[in-house]
């Protein structure tokens, strides 16, 4: 086994590699949703050096059975309902093989034509199935790229933000003024982070209060904040408007926010990340209302679109804005493509240079479900989150604690805080389900999300058995 792998070597490898993961899909079900072991228990078992000799793939597969798959958290297990779906697919994890096995580095047209030619088109293909606004296609001035993250796409935005704000002086002499980004009290993380990269620090991040009632940013709140920072010689850069944010799915009002925006200049980036893909769907798609406003928006098909992590999909109203504020060419870069100007290089919408063919994942995808398999699989899911809604609300123990428009539930026990907590740990410590929980309003509320691939209304409703018989153990007690 001391040598390259060779073409008939892999063909046997890969055949048992195929099967491992065909077994694992099979048996999800039967396993327990996460792992008990206590941590350090899969690096205690590795041995403490690699082997000085080769060994064969069945040795790698055998401690894959033992050791790593009964230690994990399974994303794809059928009770599975935390954060959000990460969804893979077969078709995916087989565009995927394809682009490990071709191993190009898309940093440049040149570097790998058909790579970058297939993203352009595949984000082009997206946006027609989301029915985005006409400007985010290829065809005029903006088009689409593929991220690993709405985290990488939110920084993007923010960097452009910031080139655009400080009327092209970014580039060259960086953060020269106090500059802010908005965005609501329920916008991700990765907004605060991208601010802290960008050299904005935490006091560049301004957040804005929500309407109590959906969650959603309130627009007169935002013009306040815009007008007082103006008012202080700070330069308003960047909003983040959500479409589904992480706590309760709840959708800022874009019409009223892109109207605030464009009346000052500021930059509006839209992160749809989870919530974005429902609107293959087009009865879901009165959530992208005022999305004409945006100068760049994202969503995650490697979230609820079954297209294996990492793939953001990322959209800019004005490709030679983010060009002209990330390009960087060395003399090793030249080449005669780039200088034609007739081409794509996309190591210039995004940070780093390198960049995998993750557009054959989506390709795959695309080509195998079709655009009625990717509608009913996201009809499925919003309609076990309704019928799972439906049953909390029949249930006076319990109460829904948000709206629901796509495929996630928020809800806790009356009882308060406490008996909500312990009725998570409950239903989680079965093995049999898992799901994860937020505060809203300062109260501690469950998020049941449902999106992974085999989840059907037997696991919905099993989780929902579980959570009626812990409940009447608990408040028993109490």
């Amino acid at each position: 086994m001391d040598g390259h792998m060779d073409p008939e070597e892999f063909r046997r490898a890969g055949y048992a590699v195929v099967d491992w993961i065909a077994d694992y899909w099979t048996t999800l079900g039967e396993r327990p949703v996460t792992s008990q072991d206590p941590p350090g228990t899969v690096a205690a078992a590795l041995p403490p050096a690699p082997p000085s000799h080769g060994e064969p793939v069945e040795a790698v597969l055998a401690d894959l059975d033992s050791l790593i798959a009964p230690r994990l958290t399974h994303w794809q297990h059928p009770g599975w309902f935390g954060y959000f779906p990460a969804n893979t697919s077969g078709p995916s994890v087989l565009g995927d093989l394809v682009s490990s096995g071709l191993g190009v580095q898309g940093m440049l047209w040149a570097t790998g034509p058909a790579c970058t030619e297939l993203e352009t088109v595949m984000l082009d293909w997206l946006a027609g199935l989301l029915d985005l606004p006409e400007k985010f296609r290829s065809t005029g001035r903006g088009g689409g790229v593929i991220q690993d993250s709405a985290s990488s796409a939110t920084l993007v935005a923010t960097l452009v933000a910031l080139h655009r704000a400080g009327e092209g002086r970014w580039r060259q002499s960086g953060v020269d003024r106090r500059y802010r980004a908005y965005t609501s009290t329920q916008g991700h993380s990765s907004i605060d982070k991208a601010a802290r990269i960008a050299g904005l620090g935490a006091d560049g991040v301004r957040p804005i209060e929500v309407d109590p009632a959906t969650q959603a940013m309130r627009p007169e709140a935002l013009r306040a904040a815009i007008e007082a920072d103006r008012a202080a010689g700070i330069v308003p850069a960047i909003v983040v408007a959500t479409i589904g944010t992480t706590s309760t799915t709840a959708i800022d009002p874009l019409p009223e926010i892109g109207v605030i925006c464009a009346e000052y200049g500021v930059w509006l980036h839209v992160d749809a990340a989870y919530a974005g893909a429902a609107a293959v769907c087009p009865e879901l798609r009165w959530t992208h209302a005022g999305l004409e406003h945006a100068d760049s928006y994202c969503f995650d098909p490697h979230k609820w679109l079954l297209t294996g992590f990492d793939c953001d999909a990322f959209w800019v109203a004005d490709a030679g804005e983010l060009i002209e504020a990330l390009t960087v060419l060395p003399e090793y870069l030249r080449n005669a493509a780039t200088e034609s100007g007739a081409v794509i290089d996309y190591r210039d919408w995004q940070v780093p240079l390198g960049r995998r063919f993750r557009a054959l994942k989506l390709w795959f995808v695309l080509r195998w479900y079709g655009v009625e398999g990717l509608r009913a699989h996201i009809r499925s899911g919003v309609a076990l989150a309704d019928r799972f809604a439906d049953r909390v609300a029949a249930d006076a123990r319990f109460e829904l604690v948000a709206p629901h428009p796509f495929s996630l539930v928020c809800f806790r026990l009356r009882a308060g805080d406490e008996a909500s907590a312990e009725l998570l740990a409950r239903v989680n410590a079965t093995g049999r389900v898992h799901l994860t929980h937020t505060r809203v309003e300062g109260r501690y509320t469950l998020r049941l999300a449902i999106g992974a691939p085999q989840t059907r209304q037997e696991h919905t409703d099993e989780a929902w058995e579980l959570l009626t018989s812990a409940a009447t153990e608990i408040l028993a007690a109490a």
